[in-house]
């Protein structure tokens, strides 16, 4: 009995479906439909260039054995891919892609495994092709371990990153999550922790990214009709950095498409690095099940400097600078300034060009008056639990009478502002914002702006309450 498309294609099932899992073998094997059988080359038909890739990715080896038994060393197994056009479900084609699973030594010319180009696979950083050499890992190399000075502050931090940098997706510390205030370092870590990777790893793909450029990229995907190449791109990387995860609050959407990616890249014993302005058990609108990935690994915080780091960062900066300065005047600008990193760096870089452009020595008295300046000037960092606390206490309400579901005007009106305030001084998202305060939805605090703002220009009263809560929150 000569053999057909169809005799072919189910001995080949009868052999995988003892080898993989029944829900697998229904999900990946059971919709495929044989088409043709041509010498040792058997043509199978599947759904979608998704359902193509996936297979290429994660049941090639048992493919091959599958053909092999049954066609020979020579089998040779072709892709007819149903491909969609974007604007007409009924209008449909297909096209044969060659499978990675011949034989290398008598592919004639077809490249083991298949070459990532063919795939046209779009890189979300639109650089063309899709190959190693060509993914910029996006990292500063003038943040690295060498310039971030090690004190009490940020030693498990530091340490914990060296660890990783050293043995990156092979340590307990994955994901390793770096949490803390402002300016305090999280972003010249993870870009150290890249750098450094980058120099003992060089042929390992590391890529930096912010949170709000990931969600960015993942909506073009969904609108350019490209998901499924934003998650193989992903999928691809080695090291992953992403900084200011808090930022996926309330974006479910790209937070379900990072939890495919961060379990991916887990399993396949890649190392995932992640900075945050808090720890996971405050993140507020971030789902149960990334969280409590977050978890996993390590949760290594940044505190603010003390006296003898801040002093160490200053002659630190002005080594690195070629700068001399008098040292009455660095311990004087680390005695003032201890908020976080970025501050006294920037003080530094003020009096430095002050003296500079007016051709003044560094004294005291002009580190004085650069300080103090620079402490008024400064804004204090507002939170939307705080913006409650003092909305409520202007009212004469307690947090929770605010938060509560009463529909009272005066109660309304308190709650209102809060939203107003907390969308203008914080960067949380609509939905981050309704959640924390009484576990409303975007839509209600986007109405909430609104009306602050109508009434503000029609209502003197109501202009009163905005301007005093302004300066409580302010000074």
């Amino acid at each position: 009995m000569s053999k057909t498309a169809s005799s072919v294609w189910e001995e080949c099932l009868s052999f995988i479906q003892d080898n993989i899992k029944p829900q697998a073998y229904k999900t990946w094997f059971e919709p495929i439909k044989p088409v043709k059988l041509s010498g040792e080359a058997l043509t199978i038909q599947v759904p979608s260039k998704f359902f193509y890739e996936w297979l290429e990715e994660h049941y090639i080896k048992l493919l091959r054995v599958a053909l092999v038994k049954q066609l020979g060393e020579d089998a040779k197994l072709i892709y007819d891919v149903r491909m969609e056009n974007n604007y007409s479900s009924n209008n449909q084609h297909t096209v044969k892609i060659p499978s990675s699973n011949r034989n290398p030594m008598v592919a004639q010319g077809v490249a083991f495994p298949i070459d990532v180009n063919k795939r046209e696979l779009k890189n979300p950083f639109i650089i063309p092709g899709i190959q190693k050499v060509k993914i910029e890992s996006q990292l500063n190399p003038n943040y690295n371990f060498e310039n971030f000075i090690e004190g009490d502050s940020n030693r498990l931090a530091r340490s914990a990153s060296m660890a990783v940098s050293n043995k990156p997706g092979g340590t307990s510390f994955n994901p390793l999550l770096i949490y803390g205030g402002v300016g305090l370092g999280k972003t010249h870590l993870a870009h150290a922790i890249g750098v450094e990777i980058k120099d003992k790893y060089p042929d390992k793909i590391v890529l930096y990214i912010s949170s709000e450029k990931f969600t960015q990229q993942y909506i073009d995907s969904v609108k350019g009709n490209s998901r499924n190449d934003f998650i193989h791109f992903y999928q691809m990387i080695d090291v992953l950095l992403i900084d200011d995860v808090q930022f996926l609050s309330g974006k479910t959407g790209t937070q379900d498409v990072f939890f495919h990616i961060f379990n991916h890249l887990h399993q396949n014993g890649k190392q995932v690095i992640l900075t945050s302005d808090k720890a996971p058990v405050d993140m507020q609108d971030i789902e149960q099940r990334l969280l409590s990935r977050f978890k996993w690994g390590l949760s290594a915080e940044l505190q603010a400097p003390d006296y003898e780091t801040r002093v160490l960062i200053l002659r630190n900066k002005l080594y690195r600078d070629g700068v001399e300065m008098p040292l009455e005047i660095v311990e004087y600008i680390a005695k003032n300034i201890k908020s976080n990193v970025r501050e006294l760096e920037g003080v530094l870089i003020s009096l430095i060009a002050q003296a500079s452009f007016n051709r003044k020595e560094f004294t005291l008295a002009l580190t004085k008056q650069i300080v103090d300046k620079f402490v008024k000037n400064t804004k204090r960092e507002v939170s939307i639990e705080y913006i409650q606390k003092i909305v409520s206490h202007y009212f004469e309400l307690d947090v929770a009478t605010l938060q509560s579901k009463t529909r009272k005007r005066h109660i309304v009106q308190a709650r209102q502002l809060a939203m107003y305030f907390a969308k203008r001084m914080t960067k949380a998202s609509l939905a981050s914002i309704g959640s924390q305060i009484g576990k409303r939805d975007h839509a209600t605090v986007l109405h909430a702006c609104k009306t602050v703002d109508n009434l503000t220009e029609t209502d003197k009263q109501f202009r009163k309450y905005v301007d005093d809560i302004t300066k409580k929150l302010t000074f």
